[in-house]
């Protein structure tokens, strides 16, 4: 398989192999045949069993009915690469004792290009069940913790990120947005502190979040999020979880780089 540059990639069986992967993960199917990930590399069937073999052979990918899907060393290593970062390995206990929010279904995301990706959970103690899956990618600009970190971005990077991702419309509810509506809306993230998201990214769900400045030089900024039953989204809860949701970011962020920040001359 070619490189992007249209030279030969240094391992093209590596490469194809992580295109694999690619394509499991971003389908909508529960599983795609031989047929369609060889079709989606380009590749012939043959070369692409061989690949698929040494792939589930590492449990990275697994034969169910109607070809493959992603296998549970995926979710080990999505695991591991999460634990990396401070924040998330502190996000369980501090989102544990807050009076409020040890009840409600709490996310961490990252940014990834123009989508939010999902990178731990905390369940909570209420009688529903529902969220985005870990390891989930939804459109930044449609989610409540995609617009707190599109908020916080310098303008040349929301500006790279805007160029492609507006105008859009939600695949969920249908709603539109224009760049210069998200920017409005970023506007006011940025002056009460925290994003909303009414159920352009889930169906009958209100989002809230805040963002989550980056631990050490080199983490990527984050962001906790709240999804509630819109029904129950009165404007009492959305202020008492998203004031519960500044006090845990307050918790998580690095106090050797708040005051590195102050004592800047």
């Amino acid at each position: 398989m070619a490189s992007p540059e249209g030279t030969r990639a240094p391992a093209p069986a590596v490469t194809r192999a992580i295109g694999i992967l690619a394509l499991l993960a971003e389908s909508e199917s529960p599983a795609l045949s031989l047929s369609d990930l060889a079709r989606g590399l380009g590749i012939a069937k043959s070369s692409c069993a061989n690949l698929c073999q040494a792939l589930e052979d590492g449990d990275m990918i697994r034969r169910v009915p109607g070809g493959f899907s992603l296998g549970r060393r995926t979710a080990e290593i999505g695991g591991a690469y999460a634990l990396q970062f401070n924040q998330v390995r502190e996000f369980f206990p501090v989102i544990s004792a807050s009076p409020v929010l040890h009840r409600e279904l709490v996310q961490i995301t990252m940014l990834d290009g123009a989508h939010a990706l999902y990178l731990a959970r905390h369940e909570g103690r209420v009688p529903y069940r529902f969220g985005t899956p870990l390891g989930s990618r939804l459109p930044a600009v449609f989610t409540a913790s995609g617009k707190a970190l599109l908020a916080g971005l310098p303008d040349d990077e929301l500006d790279a990120i805007l160029a492609t991702a507006v105008p859009a419309r939600s695949a969920v509810d249908g709603t539109e947005i224009t760049d210069a509506a998200l920017r409005a809306d970023l506007a006011r993230v940025r002056e009460r502190g925290y994003a909303l998201d009414p159920g352009s990214g889930t169906l009958g769900l209100t989002g809230i979040a805040v963002a989550l400045p980056a631990w050490a030089p080199g983490d990527p900024p984050l962001a906790l999020g709240v999804a509630v039953p819109s029904e129950q989204a009165d404007d009492a809860r959305v202020a008492t979880v998203a004031e519960a949701l500044a006090e845990a970011a307050g918790r998580l962020t690095n106090p050797w780089r708040e005051r590195a920040a102050t004592e800047r001359p």
